[in-house]
């Protein structure tokens, strides 16, 4: 009797143990139905690997996603493992809630090892103080998606006829437009609003403008900026008429091939979608992909900004579940051709991009040509700050129609104080 007592305290005992061991690991990310099906299985796959860990994936809205993490991790409960744009995580790196990466947990022998897997440069923006913070789920830039059938509808050939520079964006976009009022009904093109430190501050760098100089000056350079927001007023309601923040976001209804806008700017990832949405319209041939406008008096040959989502782990998560987090992280890294495959998310790996399943991928010459001239878009613990103004001083012109030369002051007083952390 004594003997069956011991023995059932001992399985008693070694099931606690065993659930005490249990690791899990809480994953938010960005909704993507495509990468949703990879990633539920790579998990599966994960867990059968690593029977004493288990992975909770949470996906948010795109657009709420940074907010919710500000909330998590105010409240200490932020998710063991994140993605997000780099503007929103830098801020994360710098005031230490998150940890480094650990180079034997996704199979490098080292950190040299870790850098040298990756194209040169992709990594500066989760490197700090001598540590690497994160690996990317995907660096990408974003060029112009274009229906060539809204180009036939009103008689031009989108061949020939795409926007090559900004001034020619705005003509060919009048031409393309349909209103009933004021309404728009169908839009040429519309930009990616309120993104602007991916695409409004290559715009002013395209003239020669700085968002932040070398010397740590905020808004260098006002003939620049005065140029662009003279653009976006005459773009948007109380000028020509031809978008506006205010309308939905035209890269979510590009795919759909309604007649309701002609072009979009988004990045390489946006063909899988595509292809997912609208499967018709994906095999139509009536897709063309073509480089990011430049002004007819540029200065500088550039691109949109480039930017990473990078995975990164909760610094907060006791020492077990960072190290598993990482090994789940580095199980991810393993399989950059699949997420190319399935979701077009370029993980910037040298071997991914000597690979077939990259060169032979459609468009990817203009991606890689326009990332050729691109500057990684501007990250810093102020970043989503300086997001925010942009957004105001846009809107500023937009929407309030007010003139850009009394707009422009209060945007170099707001981007100087968030340098010096005044807000």
């Amino acid at each position: 009797m004594a003997r069956t007592f011991t023995t059932l305290l001992f399985v008693a005992c070694m099931l606690a143990s065993s659930a005490l061991a249990q690791t899990e690991i809480v994953y938010w990310t960005h909704e993507d139905v495509n990468r949703t099906e990879l990633e539920t299985r790579l998990i599966a796959e994960f867990e059968l690997d690593n029977p004493g860990i288990t992975v909770r994936r949470v996906t948010h809205p795109s657009a709420n996603l940074a907010q919710l993490l500000l909330t998590a991790f105010a409240a200490g409960r932020g998710p063991d493992v994140f993605n997000d744009t780099i503007a929103n995580q830098y801020p994360y790196i710098v005031n230490e809630r998150v940890a480094p990466v650990d180079p034997a947990a996704v199979g490098a022998a080292s950190l040299d090892e870790v850098y040298a897997r990756y194209l040169d440069g992709t990594l500066d923006p989760v490197t700090f103080g001598g540590n690497l913070y994160g690996l990317p789920l995907e660096v990408t830039n974003w060029v112009i998606f274009i229906n060539k059938n809204v180009f036939e509808d009103v008689g031009l050939d989108a061949e020939v006829d795409y926007p090559k520079t900004w001034e020619e964006m705005m003509e060919i976009s009048e031409q393309l437009v349909i209103r009933d009022g004021e309404i728009l009904q169908r839009r040429g093109f519309d930009f990616r609003y309120p993104w602007y430190l991916e695409w409004l501050v290559p715009m002013v760098e395209q003239l020669g403008g700085e968002l932040v100089s070398a010397d740590g000056e905020a808004i260098v350079n006002d003939e620049a900026w005065l140029r662009v927001l003279s653009y976006m007023r005459e773009w948007g309601p109380h000028g020509r008429n031809l978008g506006s923040p205010t309308y939905r976001n035209a890269r979510a209804l590009f795919n759909f091939d309604n007649n309701d806008i002609a072009m979009t700017h988004t990045g390489q990832y946006q063909i899988a979608r595509i292809q997912a949405d609208n499967p018709e319209f994906y095999d139509s041939g009536q897709l063309l992909i073509v480089p990011f406008p430049r002004w007819e008096d540029a200065v500088n040959d550039q691109g949109a900004a480039y930017y990473g989502h990078y995975f990164m782990v909760n610094a907060q998560s006791n020492a077990e579940t960072q190290r598993a987090a990482w090994q789940l992280i580095g199980y991810f890294a393993e399989h950059a051709e699949e997420y190319f495959a399935t979701s077009a998310l370029v993980q910037p790996t040298h071997e991914l991009l000597a690979s077939p399943a990259y060169r032979d991928h459609p468009f990817s010459e203009v991606f890689a040509a326009d990332m050729a001239t691109a500057r990684s878009v501007y990250y810093g613990d102020n970043s989503p700050r300086i997001q925010q103004l942009l957004k105001d001083a846009v809107e500023a012109v937009m929407l309030q129609n007010r003139e850009p030369a009394d707009v422009l002051p209060t945007l170099r007083e707001g981007v100087s104080r968030a340098l010096r952390g005044d807000f």
